[in-house]
Order: C-alpha cells, then structure tokens, then sequence
C-alpha cells in the first residue's frame, strides 16, 4: 500500500469518509457503537465506547444519546452506562431469521457434536472476530459456555482464522491493516499465525487452535462461501483440550465437519470447490469415547 493510501486510512485499517461521496460518516459511527457491545458486555459507558471506537467522548456521547432515543441503547441511570436496546435485537433476529442455512445446518450440525462430545458452532465473521450463528452441543460432555451471538476473535481461534483464511485477498489485506492498528505489539506473532492459517486450510483442509486462545481449549474450523449471497462463515468444533486431542480432531472430526460443508455448499448452490477428504492425519476411533 503507498504512503498516500496509508494516510487515508483511519487507525482501524477502514478508509476515511472523504474518500467515498457515499459513505455518511455519522451513520458508520453510530453503527461502530453499537459493535462495539460483545458476548459478556452487559453494559457499557461512554468512556469504554470511546476507547473501542477510538472516538472522542463528547463525540461519543452524542451518539450514544441518538441511539438511546431510537431504541437502539438503553441508558442506565444506576450505573450511568448503556445496555443494548430492543431495536438492535429486531435486527438480529430479523437477520437469524432469515438464515436458512441454520435450519439446514442444525442436524449434521448436532451428529458432530454427539460424535465429538463437543461444541459445533457456525459463525460469521463480524469485524475482527467471529459471531457465532448456530450452536449444537452434547448434552453429556463438559462443553465451553458459548450461544448464539458469542463473539470470539479472528486471530487466536480456529473458526477466526478459518473466516479470515476463506476470505477474498483484498478483504484479507483490510482485515490485516485493522489487526495491526488495533494491537501493535501483538502484530507480528498475529501475522504470522494467519499466514499459516491460511496454508493450513490450504494444505489440510481446516484450520486449528490448540491452547492459543484459551490453554486449556483446543478447535478445528472450516471456511467457506455457502452461496445464495451468503457470506463467507466458518465451522468449527472445539472444546476442553483433554477430551479433544489432536489426532481425534484432524482424523476423525475434521472429515466429517467437511462432509458438513460440503452437504451444505450443494444444498445452496455454492460454486465452491469439491473439498477433497484427506486421511494424513487418520487414527483409530477411541474406544472409550461413548455413543
């Protein structure tokens, strides 16, 4: 990228207003703070919105106000902070809604799980990290608290780096100019595991995390572009480490959330490329692991 372009660019990797006579610079904002609210964040002040967003407060504030009045936030006097609203989850919902994917993906979603006694999760990648669509569990397994609208990030889980690895080259280059700005000191170890991402998914058909986002969590998760203008997602499957090493993983989870995926591509027409089932990483089925 030239110096030019680098300095039309805002700290977070994504251009400026001014370059696009298209882009209403107050609309992105305001939607910026309402992304700014993840899995666990209850509650939010204007102080923690300015940091994520990297905006001044009194910018902030005004935002926040406009939101609150719209529905989209709702202020807390107790606590002088702000909660999602009911308006932001009608637009959820109306989206999940409209997913038929999930419904289709549900059952063969729901066999790994009960084969893996494990968490089965299909994302799509939502800024720098990944929101959780689905999710199947095994009800007999200790499994990861982890639901519909869990947000996980891009770099250190497996269904993060499998979104970034099936993405465009150009959406790549973004997605790594907005990891960088965000967390200087951790760019070059996060630049180098996404590039080997990127080679993994390649070379072994999945991308793997083994104790890199959480020590003691390990997960395997495949990219793709399901068609009917869908975007790209992920699947993954992963859960505490000493129920899922990492033969049992790569040999026996991996091809069946490929089988997955690819039932799921025919189904909605994706143009995607048959995924060829690799046995490199095989190993006999646990014996101990119940039915």
């Amino acid at each position: 990228m030239s110096p030019r372009n680098q300095a039309r660019r805002r700290p977070n990797g994504k251009p400026r207003a001014k370059d696009d006579r298209h882009f209403v610079t107050a609309l992105a904002r305001g939607l910026e703070v309402l992304a700014c609210f993840r899995s666990g964040d209850t509650m939010l002040g204007n102080g923690d919105l300015a940091e994520r967003c990297r905006l001044p407060k009194s910018t902030i504030s005004r935002l926040s106000q406009t939101l609150a009045r719209l529905g989209y936030l709702r202020y807390v006097d107790d606590v002088a902070k702000y909660r999602l609203g009911g308006s932001t989850l009608a637009l959820g919902s109306a989206m999940l809604s409209g997913m038929a994917i999930r419904q289709l993906a549900r059952p063969m979603m729901q066999e790994v799980a009960d084969f893996s006694q494990a968490v089965v999760a299909l994302g799509v990648r939502v800024g720098l990290g990944v929101i959780y669509i689905e999710v199947c569990r095994n009800k007999a397994a200790l499994t990861l608290s982890l639901d519909v609208g869990s947000w996980v990030p891009l770099a250190t889980t497996a269904i993060g780096r499998a979104s970034f690895a099936a993405s465009g080259d150009d959406e790549r280059r973004d997605l790594l100019a907005q990891l960088r700005a965000a967390d200087p000191a951790s760019w070059p170890p996060r630049k180098r595991s996404l590039e080997a991402a990127i080679d993994e998914h390649r070379k072994v058909g999945c991308c793997s995390s083994f104790g890199e986002w959480q020590p003691d969590v390990s997960g395997i998760a495949i990219g793709f572009t399901p068609g009917g203008g869908l975007p790209t997602m992920a699947l993954n499957c992963g859960g505490l480490s000493f129920s899922l090493p990492r033969a049992f993983l790569l040999g026996e989870v991996r091809p069946r959330l490929a089988s997955v995926v690819r039932r799921l591509e025919e189904s909605l027409g994706s143009a995607a490329p048959h995924r060829e089932t690799r046995t490199s990483h095989a190993s006999p089925r646990r014996a101990a692991r119940a039915r």
